[in-house]
């Protein structure tokens, strides 16, 4: 994460450096002390606990009993304010796949260790696949889940499969740590991920991560095998990529977004 900005203003710094702790303790797992904060922000230590304090008071932090700092309830109403718009801002964007390649389109987004999808638009096939808003899954056994966790380290990526298990959900989903980051690695090598077969049984799905999106997202489709094949990947995988970037870009445009 870039250092804090600087600004002119100190009420603006102050709101700067809180929104920059917030983020921190969201990539640290949530929860965090003090001195890791100082650590990673280099900000002073009188600094951020002013900073906790007020953002404890708001209710957007919340102070353990173990004397460390997790993000508040508070956030959890603007995080879903957030992702009900963020599912809105992507819809053309869906609406675009889903013309292009004939496929249901898909957005989805990690949260914690699960992948929620926020948002769809459905393939106008009379055979098409569908996924409920909302819905959250495991990423091991998800194309989506595949590309969102693809560039994090081993080690991260072990410590999540750990915490939620790899459960089958058909006979051809990934169970084991090594053959999930082998499956990791396919993806940063070819630039996209793939569920054949692996969340249910005769569908496959190609997703692709937003590059240098605000926040870890991405984008599918999915559809029956007999029409996702090998061949149609080809023609599918580059119109999934030039609209992960233009979304990505629209997003990290904070004078608004467009198609």
């Amino acid at each position: 994460m870039a250092e804090p900005k600087t600004s002119g203003g100190g009420g603006v710094q102050s709101l700067e450096r809180a929104f920059d702790l917030l983020e921190r303790m969201a990539d640290a797992g949530g929860e965090v002390g003090l001195s890791e904060l100082s650590q990673s922000s280099g900000l002073p230590l009188p600094t951020i606990h002013r900073l906790m304090r007020t953002l404890v008071a708001c209710g957007y932090v919340r102070q353990q009993t173990n004397r460390r700092y997790a993000l508040g309830p508070r956030l959890i109403r603007l995080g879903e304010s957030a992702s009900r718009l963020l599912g809105t801002w992507a819809r053309p964007y869906l609406a675009r796949l889903v013309e292009e390649t004939g496929e249901t389109a898909n957005m989805a987004l990690l949260d914690g260790d699960e992948v929620v999808y926020v948002a769809q638009v459905p393939s106008r096939h009379s055979m098409r696949m569908f996924t409920e808003v909302g819905r959250r899954v495991l990423p091991h056994s998800t194309g989506v889940g595949k590309a969102l966790l693809a560039h994090t380290p081993d080690d991260e990526v072990r410590a999540l499969l750990a915490r939620t298990g790899m459960p089958a959900a058909t006979e051809k989903t990934i169970t084991t740590p090594d053959a999930f980051l082998d499956a990791l690695a396919r993806v940063r090598r070819d630039g996209y991920a793939v569920d054949d077969n692996e969340q249910e049984i005769g569908v496959r799905c190609l997703a692709v991560a937003l590059p240098d999106a605000p926040t870890p997202a991405a984008v599918s489709i999915s559809g029956p095998a007999g029409r996702v094949t090998d061949v149609a990947t080809d023609k599918i995988v580059p119109v999934l990529q030039q609209v992960a970037r233009e979304l990505s870009e629209a997003l990290a445009d904070t004078t608004g977004v467009a198609p």
